[in-house]
């Protein structure tokens, strides 16, 4: 179906600051919007109170309010512009409760403009606790079981029907804000009691305990004739129990068989149906029972996401861009894959690497805060990599955290049987160190099985530990550090300062070697298709594999360094100046090259630089 030509000007809400579990990502959702609904002629109003994003740039919106993301302020832009319809889907969660709040108030009625991207009903569904319950029961899924309570006292009656342990999460907030597990009473009116308090509707779910489970998220796209793609699959390296922004994430899922996806696939694809999101995009979160197979839909985003940011960049399909196409009235099957240039965007996309995303904390800044990791987000930016095998992305993610001790030490433990039973012991709380420890105690001679009890972590991930233990162990073993070994220590993400640590070697002494034996990295190409069809996006990644496939340059080139992942004191500002620097050399007539590992930057989006 052709675009609408009854929206003529569209009022975009932004995610305002920067806070834990919304970050930089909305700001690449928004201005990739704000240059799509630009190009299709639409009038473009954007209210966001972030003056460190690209997206409040003048050029970007033909009307742009540094004002507060509130609903008196909305209602008097509204008044003011009279905007056809407001775009809430890419601002996060604090666009999507302004929504709300704004068709709560009357106010979309009183002006007559539409909510386009998701509905309220859609919102309401997907937002809204009990509302989701019974959406998944309809969809053919199961929730867990579960209690709505608004008092402390409903909370304590409830706490006697699912007993403890317990999940606590409140109903519209977001990064996990005042949700928790409750291990008793005590901590029942600590979380439950701040929960009441951070929910704008004062309403808590309290559910039965999946800790443990292994959980994964799919990254759905909807339009209005029913076409339904998944664009990615996502597992979190940390059982159930562990925001998913804290955990370390890998796509496409790795350990689920094909008649588990296939399950978590059409169950998500009646869910996406049911809550009736049909011009965007949503992401569905699961967890499994590893022990019976027993799948539950855990909660739904009826918006773009942290998790979409990273679904883009590992996948190199734009979702963003794409759900303002279908919210603009356009179908999946007449968007056209910019990369391929051939396929639409009602194929989904295929991955033939593998990508890693490790969270950057800061609580090197805060030394007595708690490390723990829980059900509420505590990182502050992240890092993605690429790579032909999961050993090859992990290494090369956690070398991108840009902090001392990011990367595994394979040096002996030597450790007593009571050291290796106190390691195990410690590697059962998920902190930042966890993945530290369970690698070194695997290393002491801890097995997977043992590994696996203690911390619930899949035992293909542990058997992949135990890979880099056994390489490690190769590499020192070699001494003279022949071309096999070296191959072999690069095809597992293995960095010359780390080999050289292995062997008492300076990096230099190992670059040396590497480069004598002519071992160097080739550049692959992320293209939505696995090469079937040509790449003209040149979005690229390193590992040592055979094949380059970079093009040479045509233009004077320039290479620009990102900032990296986001931390205290050095955030998305910096990202801003990568684009605008990328932007102005092009118009020079440069050939820009953008190197960054942050996945929620408008820097490492594909068309911002020539590669």
């Amino acid at each position: 179906m052709p675009k609408r030509n009854d929206l003529n000007s569209i009022l975009v809400i932004g995610s305002g600051p920067i806070v834990i579990g919304q970050a930089a990502e909305f700001d690449y959702s928004g201005t990739q919007a704000l240059r799509v609904l630009k190009e299709e002629g639409v009038r473009v109003i954007l209210v966001n109170s972030n003056p460190a994003t690209i997206m409040t740039d003048p050029e970007f919106a033909d009307a742009t309010y540094i004002e507060p993301i509130t609903p008196e302020v909305i209602e008097k832009i509204i008044a003011k512009e009279k905007p056809d319809a407001i775009l809430p889907t890419l601002g996060g969660q604090t666009a999507l409760n302004a929504a709300i709040s704004l068709d709560e108030q009357g106010v979309l009625d009183r002006y007559g403009v539409e909510l386009i991207g998701a509905n309220i009903e859609a919102i309401n569904l997907g937002e809204d606790r009990e509302a989701f319950k019974g959406v998944v029961e309809r969809a053919g899924g199961e929730s867990a079981r579960s209690v709505i309570v608004h008092t402390m006292e409903e909370a304590l009656e409830a706490a006697k029907e699912l007993g403890y342990p317990m999940v606590v999460r409140p109903s519209f907030t977001m990064g996990g804000l005042g949700s928790g597990m409750a291990y008793n009473e005590e901590d029942l009116h600590r979380i439950a009691g701040a929960g009441i308090q951070y929910s704008p509707t004062s309403e808590v779910l309290l559910e039965e305990s999946i800790l443990g489970w292994k959980e994964y998220e799919l990254e759905m796209m909807r339009d209005k004739n029913d076409n339904v793609v998944v664009v990615c699959s996502i597992e979190n390296f940390d059982p159930v129990g562990v925001h998913t922004g804290d955990s370390i994430t890998v796509a496409p899922a790795l350990t689920l068989t094909d008649r588990e996806y296939q399950k978590l696939r059409d169950i998500a694809i009646n869910v996406i149906r049911e809550v009736g999101v049909d011009t965007g995009g949503c992401n569905i979160q699961f967890a499994i029972d590893p022990a019976t197979g027993r799948v539950i839909v855990i909660e739904m985003n009826p918006r773009v996401s942290r998790s979409s940011a990273l679904a883009s960049k590992a996948t190199g399909f734009p979702i963003a861009k794409i759900a303002t196409k279908l919210s603009l009235g356009y179908t999946l099957d007449e968007i056209p894959n910019d990369i391929t240039q051939k396929t639409p965007a009602s194929f989904e996309p295929t991955l033939d690497y593998v990508v890693v995303k490790v969270p950057r904390f800061a609580f090197e800044k805060f030394p007595a805060a708690d490390p723990t990791l829980t059900t509420t987000m505590k990182s502050v930016g992240e890092a993605m990599a690429l790579g032909r095998n999961f050993t090859e992305a992990l290494q090369k993610a956690m070398r991108s955290m840009e902090q001392k001790g990011s990367t595994f030490r394979f040096d002996n433990p030597d450790l007593s049987a009571d050291e290796l039973a106190a390691l195990i012991e410690q590697s059962k709380t998920a902190t930042t160190d966890r993945i530290f420890q369970v690698q070194r105690a695997l290393l002491a001679g801890a097995t997977v099985e043992q590994m696996y009890e203690a911390t619930a972590i899949d035992p293909w991930f542990l058997d992949q530990l135990v890979l880099l233990n056994e390489v490690a162990a190769e590499i020192a073993a070699s001494k003279t550090l022949d071309e096999r070994t070296l191959r072999l220590a690069k095809r597992h993400g293995f960095s010359d300062a780390q080999i050289g640590e292995i062997l008492g070697m300076s990096e230099a002494v190992v670059r040396g070697i590497r480069h004598a034996l002519n071992i160097r990295p080739v550049f692959k190409t992320v293209d939505t298709c696995a090469a079937e069809f040509e790449a003209f996006t040149p979005y690229h990644y390193s590992s040592y594999d055979q094949e380059d496939e970079v093009a040479h340059h045509e233009k004077p080139s320039i290479m620009i360094l990102g900032s990296g992942p986001n931390r205290i004191g050095q955030g998305i500002e910096f990202d801003y100046s990568c684009v605008h620097a990328s932007m102005v050399l092009r118009e020079a007539g440069y050939e820009t090259v953008m190197v960054n590992c942050n996945p929620e930057t408008v820097s490492t989006d594909y068309d911002i630089s020539t590669r």
